[in-house]
């Protein structure tokens, strides 16, 4: 290959991408229709499908294609005969305000306070002296360090409701390590560790409720379609046993299929040590949030059972104080860089994208078209849940957020679940699909955190895929098998 042939610029094919969004959405608009799909529903579908592609190539940054999505609901929803009455059009003002639904949803209420809490770990260097203080306990073999990585993630899950934060703090951590030993970002030691904590974060947005933003989004269409509040302590039930099953099924991944260039980093202790030591004892913001956290974890713990308070109700109270003057440990000025707007506008956006299409039949059209055909209305639950898992996850395979998978996949899961006529609880249908929607195992653009890690050079797309295909199977069988025994035993399904 000639140096020019090196050199040559990458081809922008963003152009490309957006013109093929604009054309799926004008094909689709003037598909002729066969009289089962509302034209409401149609113009729902052909904007989800000019979202999907956006989303899925990155054509356009999320809170671009959102501003878009709104324009477009507002306009083609506006001249739409109305759902109420197909005589008349619903009218911009009315599009407009379904638009604009998703900014006055509770659940969106709670990513933002979730984000407002991951800043102030991170404002305060919290997070970083729980994962040194956890790694500080491990030792310096490798194993002990692959585990102390896996449990880090666990426990930050508790703490810091972002994945990208809590990735964030360890990774740096686990790379300083490896530093210490003399050895470059891209050793086998960095691929092993970095990995190996980027995973167990994807594991443990599983479960935890408020681990990861894309859990809201299903928990809001399910309250939406079937009145039902999970609480935190209910999800954890549900959730919990599997993340477990699947941190000891990744530590043994991880070290049988990765193997380091030692079993032993003689100066890992030196390091954490000296980390520790910078940042200096506990101050007096660590010490409020630390109790504002256990207080904050109290209440989401007991939701349902010693008071009446849900989990976005005490989540902006803990917010509230952490911004108060004297009580709190930040001001406005200090977190407003933290928080990333653009996710609140993109959750926002996902929801209202998601409403529409149940409000309008689209996602009824779409369940009946895609999963209509194989008959899963009359299967054995067991067998409809496999089929259906294996079309999550491979769609997850175009998708870089899991915000927006849940965004297009949970309404259309949810009319699915109601069309069953086995035996089966339909909220519990739609909850496993969405422990699946945060299976983001396999390619470092399935989640952010990854991309996070990735950007460090600290291993290749072939070092990431050692270990997710086998945790993918693993999850995937271990869907099926919670299926068939613990989900059933305590009333999941």
């Amino acid at each position: 290959m000639s140096s020019l042939e090196k050199t040559a610029p990458k081809r922008n094919l963003k152009p490309l991408w957006i013109g093929l969004a604009f054309a799926a959405l004008i094909i689709i608009t003037f598909l002729p229709s066969s009289g089962d799909l509302p034209v409401a529903g149609q113009r729902a579908l052909a904007i989800l499908a000019f979202a999907v592609i956006l989303w899925v190539t990155e054509a356009v940054s999320y809170p671009v294609s959102s501003a878009m999505i709104i324009a477009l609901v507002t306009v083609m929803l506006g001249l739409a005969p109305s759902m109420e009455d197909p005589t008349t059009d619903l009218g911009t003002s009315g599009a407009l305000k379904m638009a604009l639904s998703g900014f006055s949803n509770s659940a969106v209420a709670l990513v933002a306070a979730a984000l407002f809490l991951a800043a102030a770990m991170q404002i305060t260097n919290l997070h970083k002296r729980l994962a040194l203080w956890i790694l500080s306990l491990v030792g310096t073999k490798t194993k002990a360090i692959v585990f102390g990585a896996i449990l880090v993630s666990i426990v930050l899950a508790f703490f810091v409701p972002s994945a990208t934060a809590r990735a964030g703090a360890v990774v740096p951590i686990l790379l300083g390590m490896v530093a210490a030993f003399g050895l470059p970002r891209d050793s086998r030691l960095a691929a092993l560790l970095v990995i190996t904590s980027v995973q167990a974060v994807s594991i443990w947005n599983i479960g935890i409720k408020t681990a990861a933003a894309q859990n809201m989004v299903a928990l809001n269409f399910i309250k939406e379609q079937f009145g039902v509040d999970i609480s935190w302590g209910a999800w954890l039930l549900y959730a919990a046993p599997f993340s477990i099953i699947m941190s000891v099924a990744l530590f043994f991944i991880m070290i049988t299929l990765i193997k380091p260039e030692t079993s032993n980093i003689a100066g890992g202790k030196d390091v954490i040590k000296k980390q520790l030591a910078d940042l200096g004892p506990l101050k007096a913001p660590e010490i409020r949030l630390i109790i504002t956290s256990i207080v904050l974890l109290f209440f989401w713990a007991t939701e349902d059972k010693l008071h009446p308070f849900d989990t976005t109700t005490v989540t902006i109270v803990a917010i509230a104080i952490l911004l108060m003057p004297k009580i709190g440990v930040y001001t406005w000025k200090e977190v407003e860089p933290h928080i990333p707007w653009g996710t609140i506008i993109v959750f926002a956006v996902g929801i209202m994208l998601g409403t529409v299409l149940l409000n309008t039949e689209g996602a009824t059209w779409l369940s009946d078209t895609v999963f209509g055909s194989l008959g899963l209305d009359s299967m054995p639950i067991l067998a409809t849940i496999a089929i259906v898992t294996l079309f999550n996850i491979l769609i997850h395979l175009g998708f870089a957020s899991a915000t927006s998978l849940a965004s297009a996949l949970i309404p259309v899961f949810i009319v699915l679940a109601s069309t069953l006529t086995v035996n089966v609880d339909q909220v519990g249908f739609v909850l496993v699909q969405q422990f699946v929607i945060s299976f983001g195992f396999l390619l470092p653009i399935s989640a952010p955190q990854n991309m996070l890690a990735y950007g460090t050079g600290a291993f290749t797309t072939k070092d990431f895929l050692k270990s997710g295909i086998p945790l993918t199977i693993i999850g995937y069988l271990l869907v099926l098998l919670f299926t068939a025994t613990y989900w059933k035993w305590i009333g999941l399904l």
